[in-house]
């Protein structure tokens, strides 16, 4: 059995050797995911965040991963401090027996949850801007020379996390788009080009004055730099879906991340990354519906009409992203409002 999520961690404060137990005032369990218990830590004169991966992920299908995910986790927020250290966590160490690490709690008036703005119509569009920008840095660098690759060797992790449970998964569900999420699939387990973060979703990037910070890298490997705009963008075109009166905003996020995050493309041509998150993107929509992380903010009507719109989406042959966006905000009022 496991132990308490306390008892976990005043054994991590001891082990970084950040305090004892003596001055853990309170821990406190965050909510919001669904792969690692999280946790505030109160001590005597200050706060931190904790963070231990789980071997059994909260959710309603039987979805398990490797515990050792969270050393990768931690490698990519160590990247992220070094190419970016405006816009990055303050590191405090790792456990590789707790399978846990510790790292700054960000908190503040001024901070803010970016899936919050986004649903309740208060996120600039400079917010998308700055996350493309990052997450276009962070793939630029890692795909230049010198980069450390050992660290996100994890495709298997990553197949486990990502690949079954979006795309393999869904294939079950949807045998006359099967072929189609299969290809899908296959390269995205091969491909090795860039160091992926793997959950690019608002509900993971807290906006403080100096912008963004990307957080939560369980799923961190080396792969196709196409998967993290996809898994971004899919998150916008969700919301996109769910609210309809602000659709046309969410939808102009969309534009303003791809904008933020292009320039960066030199590893290979820009135009073949962007037919491949064409390509990705529709699929993870259907995912999202019909996978086994189906999105928990939208009711029965708006997944209907995210399923119509994902299936008539795989089977085009659409490239450039714009021409996307625009089909997704044609088919979305199609179905439905």
């Amino acid at each position: 059995m496991m132990p308490s999520l306390e008892t976990r961690t005043h054994a991590l404060i001891a082990e970084l050797g950040l305090g004892s137990a003596a001055d853990v005032h309170s821990v406190i369990p965050l909510t919001g995911g669904v792969a690692s218990d999280i946790a505030q830590v109160r001590m005597k004169d200050s706060s931190l965040c904790v963070k231990f991966a789980l071997p059994k992920l909260k959710v309603a299908e039987d979805w398990r991963a490797p515990v050792h995910r969270n050393a990768a986790e931690y490698a990519w927020l160590s990247v992220a401090a070094r190419i970016l250290p405006e816009a990055a966590v303050r590191l405090y160490g790792r456990s590789e027996a707790l399978h846990g690490f510790a790292m700054e709690f960000l908190e503040g008036e001024a901070v803010y949850l970016w899936k919050t703005a986004l649903l309740d119509g208060l996120a600039p569009p400079r917010v998308a801007r700055d996350v493309g920008d990052m997450l276009g840095r962070i793939h630029a660098a890692s795909a230049g020379d010198g980069f450390d690759v050992a660290p996100f060797q994890n495709r298997d992790d990553f197949f486990t996390l990502r690949i079954e449970p979006y795309l393999t998964f869904t294939a079950t569900r949807h045998p006359a788009v099967a072929p189609q999420l299969t290809v899908l699939a296959a390269q995205l387990y091969e491909a090795s080009d860039v160091l992926v973060h793997g959950d690019v979703s608002p509900k993971n990037i807290l906006v403080r004055s100096q912008g963004p910070v990307i957080l939560d890298a369980e799923c961190a490997t080396m792969g196709d730099a196409a998967f993290d705009p996809s898994f971004c963008l899919n998150h916008l075109a969700l919301k996109a879906a769910h609210l309809p009166d602000n659709r046309a905003a969410l939808l102009r996020q969309m534009t303003a991340f791809w904008d933020g995050y292009r320039p960066y493309v030199h590893w290979e041509d820009p135009a073949e990354l962007e037919a491949r998150v064409c390509r990705l993107l529709p699929a993870l929509l259907l995912a999202r519906v019909d996978g086994k992380s189906p999105a928990e903010y939208i009711d029965e009507a708006t997944r209907t009409r995210v399923r119509t719109t994902a299936l008539a989406l795989l089977t085009s042959s659409i490239r450039r992203l714009p021409d996307l966006i625009q089909q997704i905000e044609v088919k979305l009022k199609g179905s439905g409002r």
